[in-house]
């Protein structure tokens, strides 16, 4: 099977500013998400895994490439694919179409790690792709954690000078809700096929799948209080998860050894 990584980071994101180049731990945070391709593939050595970096920023192309662990075929992002109301998925898709042009092949799946969610580990991937492999009618699966809110209960808007609730209910108690889940933003797992014929506007309406992870406090990181607030839960999760810990301590290995060549340039 040919497994395409995705690495995506935007130079004008505006809820964190240079979030895709900022240091997390004093590590550089899109050196998590290298990580744990590395031990992915490492893991699961039975498929051919291809590696693409998509993004406008010359600082994060100049971070990624200080590491030596995975060699990245780089796309700079088109203008056109830069804005801030472009899905994400239109992104994906440019990453399938120049990847299969680049090394000459098709592709079974494409798997997205999100930059600014470092916290994930080896088995919720696995888990993603064991069930995007099952289910062929599935366009997409995702992480999703258990949800903090619920849109029959404690969500509301504002609607006509008044905040009412998002879903009208009769409900009680917790205890009788459906069950719900929020998306985490940190794993994606594509069907080339959907990548390319869906629209990208509406592509997680319907056939999409999902695999419950670990609730780490912050979904991912996207404002300047998620980041101080996951420095703070996410040392307790290093040390105390081994899925998470694994990542952490190749990570800071990858930081040291990428800056040490550096500095003697």
């Amino acid at each position: 099977m040919n497994v395409l990584f995705t690495i995506c980071g935007r130079a004008g994101s505006k809820g964190l500013k240079g979030k895709s180049i900022k240091h997390f731990l004093e590590i550089p945070i899109v050196y998590y998400s290298i990580s744990a391709i590395v031990l992915y593939k490492n893991n699961y050595p039975e498929d051919r895994y291809y590696f693409v970096l998509n993004t406008d920023s010359a600082e994060l192309i100049r971070i990624v490439n200080l590491q030596s662990e995975i060699e990245f075929f780089t796309i700079v992002r088109d203008e056109t694919l830069s804005d801030d109301n472009v899905p994400k998925v239109s992104v994906i898709k440019d990453c399938l179409l120049k990847s299969e042009d680049h090394f000459n092949l098709d592709f079974d799946m494409v798997i997205d790690l999100d930059i600014t969610s470092p916290l994930r580990s080896i088995s919720d991937i696995k888990k993603a792709v064991e069930k995007k492999k099952l289910r062929n009618d599935i366009d997409v699966v995702y992480s999703v954690t258990d949800a903090r809110r619920h849109p029959y209960f404690n969500m509301v808007t504002e609607k006509d000078n008044f905040s009412v609730k998002v879903i009208p209910s009769m409900y009680t108690a917790r205890q009788q809700l459906p069950e719900m889940f929020d998306m985490n933003g940190s794993i994606y797992v594509y069907s080339p096929n959907a990548l390319k014929s869906k629209p990208s506007n509406v592509f997680f309406n319907d056939n999409c799948a999902s695999v419950h992870v670990l609730d780490t406090g912050v979904l991912d990181i996207d404002s300047e209080q998620d980041y101080e607030l996951m420095q703070v839960i996410a040392p307790y999760f290093f040390k105390n998860h081994s899925g998470y810990k694994d990542i952490y301590a190749l990570a800071e290995k990858i930081s040291i050894y990428s800056y040490n060549v550096s500095d003697t340039l």
